[in-house]
C-alpha cells in the first residue's frame, strides 16, 4: 500500500523559511520521480517542484524558482522541500506525490498517481 505522509508545515512570517518532509512507503521510492504540489484556498492544485528518481534532475515552477529547493534521501525514503523567502501567496496545503511511471519527471499534476494528505503552510504577518 502506497503511503505518503507530509510534515513540517506551519506558520511562517513573510521572508521566513520552512522545511517540508514527505515520508514514503509501500513502493520502491528510489526508482520514481517525486513532486510537490499545493492547493491554495479556493484554487486548484498547482505543481510546485519535482525531482528525478536519483536526484540528478530537478524542476521548479516559476513562482518558486530561486526560493524553494527540492531534494530527496533515497536511503530514508524521504522527500524534502526547503522553502525560503516565503511569501503570503505561498499559503496553501502542500502535497507530495509519486510519479505514475518510472523514469519520468513531468511538471504536471496529472502525471502523479499517489498523494499524501498534505501539510498546511501559512505565511502571514
Amino acid at each position: 500500500q502506497v503511503q505518503l505522509v507530509e510534515s513540517g508545515g506551519g506558520l511562517a512570517q513573510p521572508g521566513g523559511s520552512l522545511r517540508l518532509s514527505c515520508a514514503a512507503s509501500g513502493f520502491t521510492f528510489s526508482i520514481y520521480a517525486m513532486s510537490w504540489a499545493r492547493q491554495a484556498p479556493g484554487k486548484g492544485l498547482e505543481w510546485v517542484s519535482g525531482i528525478f528518481s536519483d536526484g540528478t534532475e530537478t524542476l521548479y515552477a516559476d513562482s518558486v524558482k530561486g526560493r524553494f529547493t527540492i531534494s530527496r534521501d533515497n536511503a530514508k525514503n524521504t522527500l524534502y522541500l526547503q522553502m525560503n523567502s516565503l511569501k503570503p501567496e505561498d499559503t496553501a496545503l502542500y502535497f507530495c506525490a509519486k510519479a505514475r511511471e518510472r523514469g519520468v519527471l513531468v511538471p504536471e499534476v496529472g502525471e502523479y498517481d499517489y498523494w499524501g494528505q498534505g501539510t498546511q503552510v501559512t505565511v502571514s504577518s
